[in-house]
């Protein structure tokens, strides 16, 4: 009798363990439950992921793996339950979050074509978070910031998935330059954002304020709430006062949450997306173009920029960039026919500029159309070439090397406007010299010493013809031709161009045809 009611006892047990819920689990049929899977979990779940009730998690010993005191739990095979189990942040249930659940719900092509823009990513981003014990909503953020769009750029240069302005780009190690802008790149951008959202994180302890901060700069944020503070009002994400921007910013988390926890609630079709990488990394054994690379993998061109977006060039280089990301089977494919390839990997190279020269001057020396050079290397018309700059140009005669990795991390295209100048006589005025001629029209001594064939430290005689090559915007502010000013009286005789790189401002100047019929200014 005894063992019979142990064993009653030990079913009763059994059973109550079945029927408990895991902590952050939905109940079946709860609808409010269901659309918010985080509210569920609010009374179990610190604010500070990887923290518990009972302190930090332990690590699980590799003894205890597949012992009785683990449990043995099947990973969900689909990403979006993924994503819904790791949910932690607090819930916002505001008038703008409905707001952005009805623009959303009104718009299901947008989100089919963002949903499915994302499986390409989603799974690495949900693993690194992961990884960092940060909330899975987090994986979110790219819909609201790119739409999920690596090469997304924003009216503020912001560019990539996670939107990165250049300077803040720089300080989270996402290099810059000619060949590639790893402000685009998954894996780096990926990095770069989560560790910024964690810094975020633990400057304000609140996720909602770290979001803000993220999308307004944590210089306002922190204003904000030493402005709250001092007032004696409260200081969470809804007491501040920001931006609208930055006030539908979490907001338009929330609602895409709300969405990804019940789509059916919301009419929305979430892609199914497998719970296993969607890409691989595999290393390159020198510079290949991009379309050799493709070809070799069997990728299409577009999927292939898809997963490497950061490289805008038609070659990587394997000096900065040496590993390229293909889809999880093409990896295999491109490794055995890069075994089998015996052609030239890479038909394009870099090359720096040795002075500042024109781009038609700069295409003869790499032996290339003046219009190719431009397209390629993307220059817009009536630029210079200014020394030290990297260009790539065709892989060919004394060009047939790997770039080095000095020239792939650090290569820049340095342009610089070509002035447009006219050939301008001028009258000498009394006690004039070469040097205070330079000074009166802006410039160089050497230059008006080698116009008039003359030496730097002769002077003129009054009345003496005076020859000056002169930017166009310098010869409108020195005023019309046949009027006088400052002792000296200018006359035009005829015109030509001339390049004048030192009389250059990088953000704005005039630009005039030979015959100075028309001006425009460009910035």
């Amino acid at each position: 009798m005894k063992l019979i009611t142990a064993a009653c006892l030990a079913g009763l047990l059994w059973l109550t363990g079945c029927a408990t819920q895991p902590p952050g689990t939905a109940a079946a049929g709860n609808p409010t439950t269901a659309r918010s899977p985080a509210t569920a979990s609010a009374g179990t779940r610190p604010a500070d992921p990887g923290l518990t009730a009972n302190g930090p998690l332990q690590p699980i010993l590799a003894t205890q793996v597949g012992s009785s005191q683990v449990a043995a739990l099947a990973p969900p095979s689909d990403l979006w339950e993924r994503i819904r189990q790791g949910f932690a942040m607090p819930d916002l249930d505001t008038d703008l979050v409905h707001d952005r659940e009805q623009w959303y719900a009104a718009r299901p092509d947008y989100i089919q074509r963002m949903t499915e823009r994302s499986s390409k990513y989603m799974f690495h981003i949900v693993e690194e978070l992961e990884r960092r014990g940060m909330p899975t909503e987090l994986a979110l953020l790219p819909f609201i910031e790119s739409a999920f769009n690596p090469q997304a750029v924003s009216s503020a240069k912001a560019a990539g998935m996670w939107q990165f302005m250049p300077a803040t780009g720089t300080t989270f190690d996402l290099k810059q330059n000619v060949f590639r802008d790893d402000r685009r790149d998954v894996l780096a951008s990926t990095r770069a954002a989560l560790d910024y959202l964690q810094k975020l994180y633990n400057m304000f302890g609140d996720w909602q304020l770290a979001l803000a901060a993220y999308n307004w700069g944590e210089g306002s944020v922190s204003k904000a709430i030493a402005r709250n503070q001092r007032q004696g009002l409260k200081t969470g994400y809804l007491d501040l006062n920001m931006p609208n921007e930055t006030r539908y910013y979490v907001p338009k988390l929330q609602a895409m949450k709300n969405i990804v926890a019940n789509p059916e609630l919301f009419r929305a079709e979430l892609p199914d997306i497998p719970n296993h990488p969607y890409f691989d990394t595999v290393d390159i054994p020198g510079d290949i173009d991009v379309e050799v690379a493709a070809r070799l993998a069997d990728v299409p061109l577009e999927d292939f920029r898809a997963l490497n977006p950061s490289v805008h060039r038609p070659v990587i280089l394997a000096a900065g960039t040496p590993q390229i990301l293909l889809p999880w089977d093409n990896a295999a494919i491109f490794k055995r026919n890069l075994q089998d390839y015996h052609e030239r990997l890479a038909t394009w190279t870099a090359w720096t500029a040795p002075s500042t020269m024109s781009v038609a001057a700069a295409a003869q020396r790499v032996g290339m159309s003046e219009y190719d050079l431009r397209n390629v290397n993307r220059i817009p018309p009536r630029m210079l070439i200014k020394a030290g700059s990297a260009l790539i140009v065709p892989r060919i005669g004394s060009l047939d090397n790997d770039v080095s990795d000095r020239v792939a991390e650090t290569g820049q295209l340095s342009l610089a406007p070509e002035i447009v100048t006219r050939r301008t006589v001028i009258k000498a005025g009394r006690k004039d010299s070469v040097s205070s001629v330079a000074q009166r029209y802006r410039v160089s001594v050497a230059q008006v010493a080698d116009w008039n064939d003359i030496k730097t430290s002769a002077g003129f005689k009054p009345g003496q013809q005076v020859v000056l090559y002169l930017p166009m915007q310098s010869h409108a502010a020195s005023g019309a031709p046949g009027i006088r000013r400052n002792g000296v009286t200018a006359a035009s005789h005829g015109s030509r161009t001339r390049a004048a790189p030192r009389l250059t401002t990088p953000t704005t100047t005039r630009v005039a045809s030979a015959a100075g019929a028309k001006k425009t200014r460009r910035r």
